[in-house]
Parts: C-alpha cells; sequence; structure tokens
C-alpha cells in the first residue's frame, strides 16, 4: 500500500507521462526511519524537508503540519498486514503536472512508500567494506547539492561503477577535488583524536544522521570534532572512516586502496546512537 495524498491506496495511479519528478526530477524527498510507530528525528526531518520546499519554489500545502507529517506516514504504516517494528519509508513531493521547464503551478502531489527493516535498532556487521573514488563525475559546491532531491544520477552511476568493480560503496569529490561523501551518507574521518566530517558548503548532503553523530561525538570525552574538508590523500592517513545515514546508521569502511581501517570510534558512536534512539 502507498499514502498518495493523503490517501491509503495500492497504487498512485499517476500518469508518469506527465509527472514532473520523472520528466525533469522536479521533486524533492526524505528518507524516513520509524520505529515501534515513532518516527525517529521527526522535528529534523520535517524542517529540511519543508526548506528544501522552500528553495525549490514549491507551494506548500496550509495543512503541511509537522502533525500531519507525522499523521500520514504512521497512517501507511499501521496499514501493513505483516506488522513489523521497524520501516525504511521515502515521503515523496512533486509538483503537480503540467509545463515544461516553467510549471504551470507550484502545487503538489506526495506519495509515501514504506519497506519493513529487519533490525530494530542499528547495528554493526562485521564484514569487509570497501571503498574507492568516482571520479567520473562530481558534486558542485552550492546549496542544491546539499538537498534530497530527485537528481540522483551521480549517486545511481557511481553505484554501477562500485558494483562493478568489487567495490561497497564510493566516495564523491566536489569541483575543488576534495572528498565530500559517500554515495548514500555521509562520511567521518578518524584522525588521531580528531573526528573531521566536511561542512555543508562543501556540497554534502545536510544529513539527518550527520547531525546526530556531529551532537553525540561532541559530548565523547578526549574527542575533537571538527568540521573542514578532507582530501584524497587525507583518506589513507585516517585512523577511521565510516559512513552515515539514517536507515543504516554507521557503516564501517574497512579498506580503501591499500590502507585498511580499524572499527573503533564507530562501534562507541553506535552504542550512544542506540541509547538515544531507547530514550526518544
Amino acid at each position: 500500500m502507498i499514502n498518495f495524498n493523503g490517501n491509503i491506496q495500492e497504487s498512485s495511479a499517476v500518469n508518469i507521462e506527465n509527472n514532473r519528478g520523472f520528466l525533469y526530477g522536479d521533486a524533492v524527498f526524505e528518507t524516513l526511519r520509524v520505529l515501534n510507530n515513532k518516527v525517529l528525528f521527526l522535528e529534523d526531518h520535517y524542517f529540511r524537508f519543508m526548506a528544501s520546499m522552500r528553495i525549490f519554489r514549491m507551494e506548500i500545502p496550509m495543512n503541511f503540519t509537522m502533525e500531519y507529517f507525522e499523521e500520514q506516514i504512521l497512517s501507511l504504516i499501521q496499514s501493513d498486514n505483516n506488522k513489523s517494528n521497524a520501516y525504511r519509508v521515502r515521503f515523496s513531493v512533486c509538483r503537480k503536472e503540467g509545463g515544461f521547464y516553467l510549471p504551470k503551478t507550484n502545487d503538489v502531489d506526495f506519495v509515501i512508500t514504506f519497506l519493513a527493516l529487519d533490525n530494530d535498532l542499528y547495528s554493526i556487521e562485521n564484514t569487509p567494506y570497501e571503498v574507492e573514488l568516482f571520479k567520473d563525475a562530481y558534486v558542485t559546491k552550492q546549496l542544491f547539492s546539499t538537498l534530497k532531491s530527485n537528481n540522483k544520477m551521480v549517486q545511481i552511476t557511481g553505484s554501477i561503477f562500485a558494483h562493478e568493480n568489487g567495490y561497497e560503496n564510493c566516495l564523491l569529490l566536489n569541483d575543488e577535488k576534495n572528498v565530500i561523501e559517500a554515495l548514500q551518507g555521509n562520511l567521518f574521518m578518524k584522525m588521531n583524536n580528531i573526528l573531521i566530517t566536511p561542512p555543508v558548503s562543501d556540497g554534502c548532503l545536510n544529513g539527518i544522521m550527520r547531525k546526530q553523530i556531529l551532537a553525540i561525538a561532541k559530548k565523547i570525552e578526549g574527542l575533537e570534532v571538527v568540521e573542514k574538508s578532507i582530501s584524497p590523500f587525507d583518506l589513507q592517513k585516517a585512523d577511521e572512516l565510516f559512513i552515515t545515514n539514517v536507515v543504516k546508521g554507521i557503516q564501517p569502511i574497512t579498506k580503501y586502496r591499500k590502507k585498511e581501517f580499524v572499527v573503533k570510534t564507530a562501534n562507541d558512536l553506535l552504542l550512544r546512537l542506540n541509547a538515544q534512539v531507547r530514550l526518544s
């Protein structure tokens, strides 16, 4: 089942040939995690979503309150006959059909879909996770790069490259050749007692889990937390690398080229993250 404009139904029945999300990538979305009928990090998701719609000049409906946002997600989850404790949810908004590059209207439709997850809390699998740089395209240092729009061709092509070459993931570069993020998450680098992540101004996604991990890490005694640019040369000098996103939580990187990394700070952060989730 899906939720299309507030109606729980089997299909949106949208004509794809007229859909602006399909034709022009004229859409934004949020990927969320629901645990025990609670949307994790609800406020952060909601305000990022509303900001994205405003930046792309979409008309935000008057009833699009945070309570409505949550209600629409949970009403869809409750329609699942195979009840699960945890879900991955995608909440997509696109402009209504009509027009070419210039839309006929800024009014929007929304559709919500979900997938059940096996694990309730976040976990780290003790398996190899090798990454490589993706150099066929670069992410520009500008505001639109930090938003979750339907324009994800860099991530799609990078994912195919990783699959074809036996990597678990790829790291993306911006137009100044700095490493900014992974294909589907933000990047953190531990070097000595310093935890570093690229600033949003470098063009990385303004990630919800990135925000949580920064807040948690700043409370760890003896760990300095810094937002600064990361060069490809820094990667091989790092003690630890990991990726963050709302669905997975924390994914440690075990190998980049000839360098292998420990998994220590990631485990510590994961324990603290799960403790926070339980209390929320």
